[in-house]
């Protein structure tokens, strides 16, 4: 009996020693510390837009379209165009990256920041979003609203001293947060993080992630109500000739996805090659988006209302034809003119309008079979394009289910949503986030062996001439071959493996070529390795 609680004692010890030696208990913490802060700074970043709405229409309402019926045309033309005035400045003279930030800098942060992003970014970027939100500029809040809440968690998890791999979970538990809170979502949220910014669901993330992300979910049900973010009729399927209807639309939602993130990339480039100031740029996206708006108010701001009127089947074929096509010129002139702003709630809006046409379209040339609603198409639309877009198909399935709450809803999203995303996965190749990425030379696609490549630097496993005194060379001559501190461990590896020496030496990039260091080939290997193992470990821990 002693000997028993003897090894029950000595075992309660163990336990107890793990609990206080181990950084779990102290990250779960955190997490519930970064949900709270993540869940009221999307609910500012929310109170925000409105405010700035305000003092351009004197309503912070939600319902912008038809608060512009009722508006004045100069004053459509001189709200997106002065909010680029200040956002212009603003990124020219405060911002330090002078563009504007949301998703595709949380994913950045994670695959080569080691989990870090800046408070001071994450604020400057939700201040950029929100003065063009408010002003009009057709884009998103839930990418700000990610961006700001990663930041969030960040900023704690550095403050707790955690490790690269708690930080990078903790950077996805603000996103999990800000995405439950912007959608009353808190599975979607939770997925979306590990889906999208973290890139694997290891059990050792998922937890901290949940709990922020149900957090978000609670504090915006707390001060806004348990409504989610579109009020949806009782929605039924009516017929088994639906769920042929339902692949056809996940081809259309995927051409409507492709056209609209081959639109935003053109309009980018063409932007790119006209040289102006930066501060002008906004402004001159403002007087269009202004322009726009005079004929269809509808594309102004988040778009929430619009996408609602869909959902509730208020729009007529013409009509939800020609916002598809005004949406997607809008949000392309938006991106490329550096006005804040995401891509989700455009991504849903264009799903709607197109899901609602195409429904429409089936009840007109088919009129003896009794297809469901339009509204019904525009729901379906709604997830399938955004999960072409967004490249993330389980966290929009997730997010139209936790809007609609039905089973049979839930079957008629997969079918819509796998379709549209294997398709625009096979024709484009990337998601919006991915072509973002490329843009700055990061390729994500090859997954963490084509990231250690890119991100392991030879500054990180290079000797240096103090630990290697014997260095033969000083100097070196232009024509000798050589590796600089910032060069890549793909480079690295193709630089040894056409020279077949086993010892490169390393430079820093002046025009003297003084040598610093030096770099073994098995000092490559070894990094590649280690890099290998410590990313396998995070994943499947």
């Amino acid at each position: 009996m002693s000997l028993s609680f003897a090894d029950s004692r000595t075992s309660l010890e163990s336990a107890l020693r793990r609990a206080t030696t181990s950084p779990v208990p102290r990250v779960w913490l955190a997490a519930v510390l970064v949900g709270i802060a993540a869940g009221y700074a999307a609910l500012g970043f929310r109170l925000a837009i409105g405010g700035v709405q305000f003092l351009w229409i004197g309503d912070a309402e939600e319902n912008l379209f038809r608060l512009l019926q009722e508006t004045p045309a100069w004053i459509i033309i001189a709200g997106p165009t002065l909010a680029g005035l200040v956002v212009g400045l603003w990124l020219t003279y405060i911002h330090p990256t002078q563009r504007p930030e949301a998703i595709a800098d949380v994913i950045e942060a994670r695959a080569i920041g080691a989990g870090r992003l800046p408070i001071w970014r994450g604020l400057s970027a939700a201040v950029i979003s929100a003065i063009s939100l408010g002003g009009g500029a057709s884009t998103g809040r839930e990418g700000p609203a990610v961006h700001l809440g990663a930041a969030l968690g960040s900023f704690l998890a550095q403050r707790f001293g955690f490790t690269p791999t708690h930080m990078r979970t903790l950077l996805a538990a603000g996103a999990a947060s800000a995405v439950a809170a912007s959608f009353n979502a808190p599975i979607a949220g939770a997925l979306f993080a590990l889906e999208v910014v973290l890139g694997h669901y290891a059990l050792r993330a998922s937890g901290p992630i949940v709990i922020a992300s149900v957090i978000g979910a609670l504090i915006v049900r707390f001060h806004m109500g348990a409504s989610p973010a579109f009020v949806l009729p009782d929605y039924m399927i009516t017929s088994l000739a639906d769920f042929p209807a339902f692949a056809a639309l996940g081809v259309i939602s995927a051409l409507v996805a492709i056209g609209f993130m081959q639109t935003a990339m053109k309009t980018d480039d063409l932007a790119r090659r006209i040289t102006m100031p930066l501060w002008l740029r906004p402004v001159v996206g403002g007087l269009g988006l202004g322009l726009i708006g005079l004929w269809f108010p509808e594309v102004l701001g988040v778009g929430y209302a619009a996408t609602d009127a869909a959902l509730q089947g208020e729009f007529g074929l013409t009509l939800l034809v020609s916002l598809v096509i005004a949406k997607i010129i809008a949000a392309s002139l938006t991106i490329a003119s550096r006005f804040g702003g995401g891509v989700f709630s455009p991504s849903l809006y264009l799903g709607a309008m197109a899901g609602g046409a195409f429904g429409l379209i089936l009840s007109y040339t088919v009129p003896d079979i009794a297809f469901s609603s339009h509204a019904v198409y525009a729901l379906v639309g709604m997830g399938a394009v955004a999960g072409a877009v967004l490249g993330a198909p389980l966290s929009t399935l997730l997010i139209a289910f936790e809007l609609t709450g039905g089973y049979e809803m839930t079957i008629a999203l997969m079918v819509s949503i796998s379709i549209a995303t294997a398709l625009t996965q096979g024709l484009l190749g990337k998601s919006f986030f991915q072509w973002q990425l490329e843009r700055r030379g990061l390729n994500l696609y090859g997954g963490p062996r084509w990231q250690i490549l890119q991100t392991v630097l030879v500054q990180d496993f290079m000797r240096r001439v103090t630990e290697d005194p014997n260095t033969p060379l000083q100097t070196l001559d232009e024509d000798d071959e050589r590796l600089f501190t910032g060069d890549s461990l793909e480079k690295t590896l193709a630089l040894f493996e056409s020279s077949q020496h086993e010892t490169l030496p390393v430079v820093q990039p002046s025009e003297q070529l003084e040598i610093v260091g030096t770099v073994h080939h098995t000092d490559a290997l070894r990094a590649y390795n280690e890099a290998l193992v410590e990313a396998s470990r995070e994943e499947h821990s």
